[in-house]
């Protein structure tokens, strides 16, 4: 996926005179036609064509842009695409490119502005997904860890240190998540109607070999993860778990720290933890 071309929604680049445009002499005069030929692109439906333009080669700038922007959001969001259907899809796409104006002309961000458009702009429709929003989400989120520049070895970390007795250091690439619908099981034959009794909580992360992948959780390793990353706290695991069993009012704390004990290993194993924040000096 390329990172250095510009593309904002169907707006056409500044400066850039589409084929077929002829502006009459004037600044003032080619900025209206711009503004025109721009505000077709997105809307053909109710904007007119400008006078200036050909229409056949408007029609060509504007199926262009329109499968341009619809292809490469579809590779970000595969499932999300599958699962609402071409014609779905086709509606989301034009509601984007009318509604939304993009803050980005970096190709590999566009999915957070499509994220940013369904959660705060977009009016919801009769026939939308009850998962759609958490869904795309959970897709951005693997786009996001994919491209990252974060690494996962940190000059910080002890990769072979005490995760009881040292400090555990949560990779920056492992990313802590909640969601009402089972998103990682969402396809084109599973797409529940309802969300699930519970919450459905992920880690979603980048392994050394640059792979994406999740880990499914429950509540008591999804606040271990917390105080871990509560950097602040400067906890030791042993005093993580201990405040975990703290917190549930187990009986038998010891029993919370042994469980606990085997759960930090294989989440270092997994590359979720780097290893042991290293001493000064």
């Amino acid at each position: 996926m390329p990172h250095d071309h510009n593309l904002q929604s169907g707006m056409t680049p500044a400066g850039m005179t589409p084929a077929g445009m002829t502006p009459k002499p004037g600044a003032k005069h080619f900025a209206e036609v711009q503004r025109a030929f721009t505000a077709h692109i997105r809307n053909p439906a109710e904007r007119a064509l400008p006078a200036e333009v050909e229409p056949r080669r408007m029609a060509i700038y504007r199926d262009l842009f329109f499968n341009n922007l619809s292809s490469l959001l579809s590779q970000g969001f595969p499932v999300l695409y599958q699962c609402l259907g071409q014609a779905r899809w086709d509606a989301l796409i034009r509601q984007f490119m009318i509604k939304h104006r993009a803050t980005t002309p970096l190709f590999p961000q566009l999915g957070q502005e499509l994220i940013a458009f369904l959660s705060e702009e977009r009016e919801a429709q009769p026939d939308d997904l009850p998962f759609m929003l958490e869904l795309a989400h959970y897709e951005w989120v693997e786009a996001a860890l994919l491209f990252s520049d974060d690494e996962a070895a940190t000059d910080l970390a002890d990769p072979n240190g005490d995760l009881l007795t040292g400090i555990p250091l949560l990779s920056p690439l492992a990313w802590n998540l909640s969601y009402r619908f089972p998103v990682h099981q969402i396809g084109p034959d599973f797409q529940p109607q309802e969300p699930g009794p519970e919450a459905t909580h992920l880690v979603v992360y980048r392994n050394r070999n640059d792979e994406v992948e999740f880990l499914k959780i429950n509540l008591v390793t999804q606040r271990l993860l917390q105080l871990i990353k509560e950097q602040q706290s400067q906890r030791s695991g042993l005093e993580c778990l201990e405040t975990i069993a703290a917190e549930l009012r187990h009986p038998e704390p010891a029993r919370v720290v042994q469980f606990g004990t085997g759960l930090l290993k294989d989440l270092r194993q997994r590359q979720i933890l780097v290893g042991t924040r290293r001493l000064a000096g």
